[in-house]
């Protein structure tokens, strides 16, 4: 049964979290970055120094024993969308449910921007480093102890899924 339905359960979370168009997502990630902002001072202040930016507004996750993740999002340096990327995360093990939530990613060095314009994408866990900032790592940084590639904030997280992480996650360049 679980080998039927993940399939299905996959194509419902694709087709969900695909942008219909460049425009949607351009607007759907400027919203998604002005509600992070408002809800993370931090985030908003390494937008100021960040290289560039990884923003997926909407990433849909679903599993029943075996799930994943998918959504569309683009790479912004300054205030010019560079380009458009997907992110796909597969999973097994104990899960049952469905949510959905937003990322963003701040490249911090000139390194981590290097490492995605020459793979044409990124495979976290793999190359540059990547912190997670939940409200624990952000009351402990400070522009002194920025000292990581990239930092990458989760929000606007619904649905009933027990915790979201981003490892494992293989982020590819995408046209749009």
């Amino acid at each position: 049964f679980i080998f039927i339905a993940l399939p299905i359960v996959m194509l419902g979370v694709m087709n969900r979290a695909s942008a219909a168009t460049a425009e949607d997502l351009d607007r759907d990630s400027r919203q998604a970055l002005q509600t992070l902002y408002k809800t993370s001072p931090l985030a908003e202040h390494l937008s100021r120094t960040a290289k560039a930016v990884f923003v997926f507004p909407n990433i849909v996750k679903a599993g029943l024993l075996f799930g994943g993740s998918y959504g569309e999002g683009e790479l912004i340096k300054g205030s010019k969308v560079v380009d458009y990327y997907n992110s796909v995360t597969g999973a097994w093990g104990l899960q049952a449910g469905a949510q959905s939530y937003g990322y963003a990613m701040f490249l911090m060095t000139d390194k981590a921007v290097r490492y995605v314009e020459e793979s044409h994408g990124w495979e976290i866990g793999v190359g540059p480093t990547v912190v997670v900032v939940d409200e624990g790592v952000a009351k402990n940084l400070s522009t002194s102890t920025l000292k990581d590639d990239a930092y990458a904030f989760i929000f606007s997280q619904q649905g009933l899924m027990a915790g979201v992480s981003i490892e494992g996650t293989k982020i590819s360049r995408i046209k749009r």
